[in-house]
């Protein structure tokens, strides 16, 4: 790597062999930063790399790592270090749900779940904050979701997964003030991805109805431009899409037993 590449910042972008990951890989790519690809998709990811070296002239590793396995956190801290590498960007996106009423679900997939939801975005984020503030500059972007605002029936723990992503950021960006490091937390709503089709919702009346008040499904170009535009900003929290800004608000003036009941008919199958 020339002297001049090492003056580059580097990213690790957990979940980027595709929808929100791919686009935020593609867009720091731009911005001239090295790239550190995650994802269990070897093949997808080693295409983007090399597509990112070409167009941009980057440095883009990929590096093949289970997020749903305990102990891979660690692993994936000890590739990097191995490797040379330093983070100054950490993009946690990977994440994936479930729909369907709890008690039915797969209690092993819910568990997976929060291993990547939750477990990994913490032990990564604790691997390498310590780097950034010892060296007084980077930044932590938590792909989280307006999900976060309220409890989700069908979509229990992933909800609340997503309510623990907020939560986390939030406090790490304040006891961050001052350190030159800025952790944010990315809220979006339904995005254009594969993420419903995983999660086997996509006759869930959230994603068919075209009922004016439900935000509209944003692509995932768009959720990662606003990300990184916040991120770099050092702004602790963006809701994207003005009316899913509205939507977060109304837990706040509803009565908080109503809510429950409202995400659930909005949840629930169109048929």
């Amino acid at each position: 790597m020339s002297t001049a590449d090492a003056t580059r910042p580097t990213a690790l972008v957990t979940g980027a062999s595709g929808g929100i990951g791919e686009a935020f890989v593609r867009q720091l790519a731009a911005r001239g930063v090295h790239l550190i690809l995650v994802a269990r998709s070897a093949d997808k990811l080693e295409a983007l790399a090399a597509q990112m070296r070409a167009a941009h002239g980057i440095q883009a590793s990929v590096m093949v790592q289970d997020l749903t396995l305990p102990g891979a956190a660690g692993q994936l801290q000890e590739r990097v270090s191995a490797a040379g590498l330093t983070v100054d960007f950490l993009i946690n996106n990977a994440g994936f749900a479930s729909y369907g009423e709890f008690y039915q679900l797969p209690l092993e997939h819910e568990l997976e779940m929060l291993q990547v939801n939750i477990v990994a975005l913490t032990e990564l984020t604790h691997r390498f904050l310590p780097g950034m503030v010892q060296r007084g500059r980077g930044r932590v972007l938590n792909v989280s979701s307006t999900a976060a605002f309220m409890p989700g029936p069908l979509m229990a723990v992933y909800y609340a997964s997503k309510a623990y992503v907020l939560s986390f950021s939030e406090a790490l960006s304040e006891e961050l003030r001052g350190t030159g490091v800025q952790v944010t937390a990315l809220c979006p709503g339904p995005v254009a991805s594969g993420f419903q089709q995983r999660a086997q919702m996509e006759d869930s009346k959230l994603l068919t109805s075209s009922s004016p008040l439900l935000a509209p499904i944003l692509s995932a170009e768009a959720v990662a431009r606003e990300g990184l535009q916040a991120m770099f900003a050092g702004q602790a929290v963006k809701v994207v899409g003005r009316l899913n800004k509205l939507q977060t608000l109304t837990p706040r003036w509803m009565p908080r037993a109503v809510v429950p009941r409202m995400v659930k008919r909005l949840q629930e199958r169109s048929h």
